[in-house]
């Protein structure tokens, strides 16, 4: 078995434990109020961005996820929230080294001694959640999931599906898909760009990914019988018409998003097997993308 499977299945007990841990990170996340920017590169800014949009529609405060290296944490923030499994980034060190004096800087990583937990005022350390796969999985959705709860959001539904997600066979449709579009609306549209990113990464599959009712405004165009559609949130049902008359497989979501996201990690392993394709190990990726110059 992989690295990245083992990790995969491993992610109830990881975000059962985050969790349990919430009461001890409480003052090192935005207090309801705070101004905050959200940092990341790659899945970490997915996840960003999930976070920002759950925490303004909950009413907590003014919440911008940006790139690392597209970031404006000059601004005046309250706290400036960097997620970084390795801590090695070098562009969240140079966003890190570029806030405002006035912003709390908060970072969640895997490693405690990394150069970003360094330049924080807080750490967030979830090491029992860090992967060996250079894929990222447990540590993503482990964090989403303390901050979710952090939040006030309820976690059960989550946790409740997560074991239908690492039981249920992979649709037939979308393991023989030529080609996956996955959907997503409010805070799920960053979940379904992780999804995408994560077939991309582990098996080199055509993926891409869309707020949903942006997709029938030109990316629709791509589906066809042979290929299919997964949406992390219902679809409207005008937008289900339009994809069924294309001929593509639509899955329609029948778990909580964070479960539908690891239902879809697996078929990203499923597909880079069927490919021989090594998915710990994707070409041309490392765990750290560390220039030799900042950026």
């Amino acid at each position: 078995m992989s690295h990245t499977s083992e990790e995969i299945a491993s992610q109830p007990g990881c975000w059962e434990r985050a969790i349990s841990e919430l009461p001890s990170y409480e003052k090192a996340l935005p207090a309801p109020g705070e101004r905050v920017a959200v940092i990341g590169c790659g899945t970490s800014l997915f996840m960003a961005r999930s976070y920002a949009a759950l925490r303004e529609g909950e009413r907590h405060g003014i919440t911008d996820a940006y790139p690392a290296s597209e970031h404006k944490v000059d601004r005046c923030y309250d706290r400036v929230l960097a997620l970084t499994r390795s801590g090695t980034t070098t562009e969240v060190l140079t966003a890190l080294g570029s806030a405002a004096s006035s912003a709390r800087i908060t970072v969640v990583t895997a490693v405690a001694d990394s150069p970003a937990a360094a330049l924080a005022d807080d750490v967030i350390c979830l090491d029992h959640a860090d992967e060996r796969s250079v894929v990222q999985t447990r540590f993503p959705t482990t964090v989403l999931t303390l901050l979710r709860a952090h939040l006030g959001l309820s976690t059960s539904a989550a946790l409740a599906d997560i074991g239908t997600a690492l039981a249920l066979p992979l649709p037939h449709g979308l393991t023989t898909a030529g080609q996956i579009t996955f959907l997503g609306s409010g805070w799920t549209v960053g979940l379904a760009d992780e999804a995408a990113l994560k077939v991309r990464e582990a098996a080199g599959h055509w993926t891409e990914s869309y707020a949903a009712m942006e997709y029938r405004h030109g990316p629709i165009a791509v589906a066809r019988a042979g290929r299919a559609v997964w949406s992390l949130d219902p679809v409207d049902p005008s937008l289900g018409e339009q994809i069924g008359a294309t001929g593509a497989a639509l899955r329609q979501p029948t778990l909580d998003p964070l479960a539908e996201l690891v239902l879809a990690q697996r078929l990203a392993v499923r597909l880079a097997e069927d490919a021989g394709r090594d998915p710990d190990r994707p070409a041309h990726l490392s765990r750290s993308v560390i220039l030799d110059t900042a950026v």
